[in-house]
């Protein structure tokens, strides 16, 4: 298998960099070599590292990783700077100089905030540095988490438009069948790979498997191969890049999508749900079709207009994510009339359109309906 990426996304995990919550400079050290004699190459590299809270709960004098946020946001503010004096270090060995990205959901959500952060990474990469990217933990909560840092990393990926996300943690990739099978070389499909997932994870860490393969579903809709491979493997980056068979490779879903539709489909947030009939749906699945109020069943959740919502059927759940031209109150009055209807309805009409096509994009296919990939 050729493998031409320039742009590599490499996301390390908390078990890897920081086994027991003690940070591996020899860990960050060898990696930082290996990405080097890449990038000495042409290859061009975003980090995305955790670590940061694990290399940092020890020093609040707790015994394991905190359970309660702020214990979280403290441990991160404390281990952040370990983390990034460490990195800083083992890549200026090689001569490469490192940056800091923290990122929170509301970076992603906020359409000018995502703008301009791929500004900022297109900048730092086409003058050699190193972006070193971690969700920003000291600040963030629930509401505004990204939630873990495998979908971070596929976030980011599909963010700089990457040509590969390389997945690098404890585990060797997926095994077949569960954690004591053989490592698959290659998967065929998302749901596929579901099937030999277990519910594991890793004490230090805060996802396993699943979010691995989530990852993988987030970068294959934005037209980007993954690979989860071992991270302890020898010069694994190296291998993994040139072709070499490790780890489990996981093929793009679909052809590469516009910057606004990528963000649309993976980074906004929905506000609320509009329900579509069943034709409604054949139409923006397989035609491209606009969200017309005629074809919408239900309103789920109060939302401005320009919000982004997600919309489904009653029976096959979430299929495609907009952005609308009414309100949750607005769309209510209107649902189930004809669009030549809405000024008379509301006094007013932005649009014909509820969403129109090219603020929409499919994010399930129907046939994921019987087991098959979007």
């Amino acid at each position: 298998m050729s493998i031409t990426a320039k742009t590599v996304v490499v996301k390390l995990g908390s078990a890897l960099l920081a086994p027991g919550g003690r940070l591996s400079e020899s860990a960050l050290n060898q990696l930082a070599c290996d990405v080097a004699a890449m990038a000495l190459r042409g290859r061009r590299f975003v980090i995305v590292s955790s670590g940061a809270i694990a290399s940092g709960f020890r020093a609040l004098g707790l015994a394991a990783m905190p359970s309660t946020i702020v214990q979280k946001q403290a441990a991160a503010a404390v281990g952040q700077q370990r983390l990034m004096a460490v990195w800083s270090a083992a890549f200026a060995a090689h001569g490469l100089t490192v940056a800091q990205i923290l990122l929170t959901a509301e970076d992603l959500d906020a359409r000018d905030r995502m703008v301009n952060a791929r500004r900022t990474f297109g900048e730092l990469l086409a003058r050699g540095i190193v972006p070193i990217v971690n969700e920003n933990d000291t600040v963030s909560y629930a509401e505004i988490k990204l939630g873990d840092n495998d979908r971070l990393s596929a976030l980011v990926a599909g963010l700089i438009q990457a040509d590969l996300l390389l997945i690098l943690s404890g585990v060797e990739g997926l095994h077949a069948g569960g954690p004591r099978g053989p490592v698959l070389p290659r998967v065929g499909s998302i749901s596929e790979a579901r099937t030999h997932i277990a519910p594991e994870k890793s004490a230090v860490g805060t996802g396993g498997m699943e979010t691995k393969i989530a990852a993988a579903e987030i970068a294959g809709r934005a037209g980007i191969p993954m690979v989860i491979a071992g991270g302890r493997v020898d010069r694994v980056i190296s291998r993994v890049l040139s072709g070499e068979e490790v780890g489990t490779w996981f093929p793009p879903l679909g052809v590469r999508q516009s910057a606004r539709k990528r963000w649309l489909g993976m980074a906004a947030r929905p506000r609320g749900t509009i329900l579509v009939d069943e034709g409604a749906e054949k139409a923006v699945a397989n035609r491209g079709a606009s969200i017309l109020p005629g074809g919408i069943t239900d309103v789920r959740g109060e939302f401005a207009g320009s919000s982004t919502v997600d919309i489904a059927t009653e029976s096959g759940g979430v299929f495609a994510r907009g952005i609308t031209a009414y309100s949750s109150t607005e769309v209510r009055r209107i649902m189930g009339r004809p669009s030549a209807n809405i000024a008379l309805v509301l006094g007013f009409s932005h649009s014909e359109e509820v969403i129109h096509r090219n603020d929409l994009v499919v994010i399930r296919a129907r046939a994921e309906k019987s087991g098959e990939p979007a």
